[in-house]
């Protein structure tokens, strides 16, 4: 009996308690969560750290290592972490709608003008281009001036008053270009095709301000012979050259 009892005791001297180390190590896990949470905390993407932390919640099974009052909600609904704020919805009257409608009412002025240009066979003397500062309408001088004057001519005002009520329909800025041939010109009132330029498309701009266009809107320039669209070699080419612009500016 004596020989049985001591191999008893030395068998439970073997098989020492450990089941304490359970819930050490369950401890060492919550903490490792809760570090984890903390760094990811630092970070400033909400939604990473939301979805960091409902994975942890999955991975244990428990409620959140964060104390709550709702008996074990996920940590997103109880998370103190502000939500990313939605999208502000377009604005009707933002900048980009307004440009797109900006650019609609110049496209509507520009066939408008065209169909006025079909209408009165004015081809040959007026024509349209769509540039990128804007719509330019090009008038050739031979129905606007007289030579070496800068006076208009009575017969192209009814063409001009129609230009007016055309631009009037639209806000946009207008520059007003004076442009000759490269012939010279040296009188008491033009010394140079500078000032016959620059003249011709001053008495543009008043005419338009005396049919209510806004002088805020116009501005003059003149080119002289030093802007031409095709070189001075032909009768033809100096008459086109001879020229005056509007350009209606896009916003």
């Amino acid at each position: 009996m004596a020989r049985h009892k001591r191999h008893s005791n030395h068998h439970e001297e073997e098989h020492i308690d450990e089941t304490w180390l359970i819930p050490y190590a369950d401890l060492l896990t919550l903490l490792l969560a809760l570090f984890i949470v903390l760094f990811a905390m630092r970070s400033e993407d909400s939604s990473k750290m939301d979805a960091m932390m409902k994975s942890l919640y999955k991975a244990f099974n428990t409620v959140s290592v964060f104390d709550t009052d709702s008996g074990g909600q996920t940590p997103s609904n109880n998370s103190s972490t502000p939500k990313p704020k939605p999208e502000p919805e377009p604005d009707p009257d933002s900048d980009t709608d307004q440009v797109s409608e900006d650019e609609k009412n110049l496209q509507e002025f520009m066939k408008n003008m065209q169909q006025y240009i079909d209408v009165n066979n004015l081809e040959a003397e007026i024509y349209l281009t769509d540039m990128q500062e804007g719509i330019q309408i090009t008038l050739k001088d031979s129905i606007i001036f007289d030579s070496g004057s800068d006076k208009l001519l009575a017969n192209f005002t009814p063409i001009l008053d129609n230009i007016a009520n055309m631009l009037q329909t639209i806000d946009n800025s207008i520059i007003v270009e004076g442009h000759t041939d490269n012939k010279p010109i040296s009188t008491s009132q033009f010394p140079s095709n500078w000032e016959l330029s620059g003249g011709r498309a001053l008495s543009v701009v008043h005419y338009l301000q005396s049919k209510n266009i806004d002088p805020n809107r116009l501005r003059y320039t003149g080119y002289g012979e030093f802007k031409p669209i095709f070189p001075n070699d032909t009768n033809e080419h100096r008459e086109a050259n001879r020229r005056v612009n509007f350009i209606v500016l896009r916003k």
